[in-house]
């Protein structure tokens, strides 16, 4: 019995085989705190997210609009590499663009990935950080159909396809640097453990 009228805790006992070495451990628990799904998780609120540009000047002179409507779809995740925990994330999206000419109008749908690349880092004083990658319109990818010979031309003089990658990849770029996404990709693991232990 204590001085306080109560028995002690029992003593936690383990096994030897309970026990791994700090580097063990510490890679076990990057595994968890950044795990594909935790991942996914963060990037779902991207997933079904629908947003216009233009109209936009293309093509020799800029006399040219372009407008068109982009759908993003549900993102997967690839792993990439063993000694490195990095993801490949790929967005699907739709795109239904219309190419004015003042004199004519060609449509084009375009269907394509976006590739976003992550790698989970660790950062002073005691951090989980997922950096990704600044997003470029080479990580945009896009198969432009048009109906007639005359709209295939024109798609390659107003170099649409270029148009659609640089405008999504900085939509993207935007939209993973605000508060609600970029809050989930740095995680204070010392804060949280200083939150748990308060009694």
């Amino acid at each position: 019995m204590s001085a306080f009228g109560q028995r002690p805790a029992e003593a936690v006992r383990h096994e030897a085989g309970d026990f791994i070495d700090y580097a063990e451990f510490g890679r076990r628990f990057l595994e968890y705190a950044a795990s594909e799904e935790r991942i996914s998780g963060a990037f779902a609120q991207l997933t079904g997210t629908a947003f216009d540009f233009g109209p936009i000047g293309v093509g020799p002179g800029r006399l040219a609009k372009v407008t068109a409507e982009v759908q993003l779809g549900a993102s997967r995740l690839r792993r990439h590499g063993e000694e490195t925990i990095a993801f490949e994330l790929i967005i699907p999206l739709v795109v239904d663009l219309l190419l004015d000419l003042t004199v004519d109008r060609h449509r084009f749908h375009v269907e394509g990935t976006v590739h976003l690349h992550l790698t989970v880092r660790t950062a002073a004083p005691l951090r989980v950080v997922i950096d990704i990658a600044e997003p470029r319109p080479a990580d945009v990818r896009v198969d432009v159909a048009a109906a007639t010979k005359r709209g295939q031309l024109l798609r390659i003089l107003a170099s649409v396809d270029h148009e659609i990658k640089r405008f999504v990849a900085r939509y993207i770029s935007a939209e993973i640097r605000k508060p609600h996404i970029a809050a989930v990709l740095d995680i204070d693991v010392a804060r949280r453990l200083d939150e748990a232990w308060k009694l």
